[in-house]
């Protein structure tokens, strides 16, 4: 089993996307470049989604025009969310080249976020598949409240199996396994991703992970031994689903890549930088943040932000 674990960094989208402050799109750029600067590699640039729904997101062309001419040439992938024909459009407008997609095992959830059953997003999402893989696009899918819907409550075992392996199916280069309010326990999480692993390729199936109970590196640290190694995380544990009632912030990335360290996990992700970050974002978002780690690591390290974010 690898002893490097990959991170998604979702903050610049799932992080922002229920902020009641606008973010201006040079903040966007700003927070991306400082985000490289750490060492991560994989980031969730926007999403391309009708600016009514989610007006936190209306200037994805222009964040990922941004993202891509600053460092396209470089190592860094960056991914734009995309639900629909319109969005795809528009990021390969956009000059976007890896997309994420996204469905739910949960038909309430999926009508309240994508306005489709749950079989009919999962036909959308086939659809652009098929597409994107013909347009030499990567590809990911979010699979959405896996463990507990905010409206159904717990989702039977044996469905969200079905819809995981109807999803690989489809040649998807990563299938990301969502908790999406935060309300699954270490132990279901594990078994889970266990009996995934079995089936499909444990290399291609990452974890996304809310903090909303609290249980976000109990959760981690069960998927972690059933053989994940892609976590998707946000920046100072910022994020909510607009969609999903009780959906608090995600994992925040500089508790997941401390417990890599700890657990002699490698991230290529610099810890001290990251800080940086998460005080300079306190100042245009207007509230503290950050993880579970910052008492501690406040009370042990002195820490100035990297960037004066404006």
């Amino acid at each position: 089993m690898s002893d490097y674990l990959r991170i998604y960094e979702v903050g610049p989208r799932d992080g922002l996307q229920n902020e009641p402050v606008q973010i201006s799109a040079i903040q966007k750029l700003q927070l991306i470049d400082s985000l490289v600067a750490c060492g991560l590699r994989e980031i969730e640039a926007t999403s391309f989604v009708h600016p009514k729904a989610v007006p936190q997101m209306a200037d994805a062309d222009d964040v990922m025009r941004g993202a891509l001419k600053n460092h396209g040439q470089g190592p860094v992938q960056f991914i734009g969310l995309v639900f629909n024909q319109r969005g795809y459009d528009r990021a390969i407008e956009s000059g976007c080249r890896a997309m994420a997609f996204g469905i739910s095992v949960s038909d309430t959830f999926s009508q309240r976020n994508t306005r489709m059953s749950a079989d009919r997003a999962l036909q959308v999402t086939r659809d652009l598949v098929r597409q994107a893989k013909s347009d030499g696009i990567w590809v990911r899918v979010y699979m959405s409240a896996a463990w507990i819907c905010p409206f159904e409550g717990p989702m039977p075992v044996q469905r969200s199996m079905a819809f995981a392996e109807q999803v690989w199916e489809m040649g998807v280069d990563e299938l990301s396994v969502a908790d999406t309010i935060g309300h699954a326990n270490p132990l279901e999480v594990g078994r889970l991703m266990e009996r995934l692993g079995h089936r499909l390729d444990m290399d291609r199936l990452a974890v996304h992970l809310h903090d909303t109970q609290a249980l976000g590196l109990a959760n981690a640290t069960t998927a972690i031994q059933a053989g994940v190694r892609i976590f998707d995380s946000s920046i100072g544990g910022i994020g909510g689903c607009p969609f999903a009632p009780g959906a608090a912030g995600n994992l925040a990335t500089e508790d997941l890549v401390f417990m890599a360290y700890k657990m002699g996990l490698g991230t290529g992700v610099d810890f001290e930088k990251l800080w940086g970050i998460v005080l300079g974002m306190e100042q245009w978002i207007g509230r503290p943040i950050g993880g579970r780690i910052r008492q501690w690591w406040e009370s042990t390290c002195r820490i100035e932000p990297s960037v004066e974010f404006k």
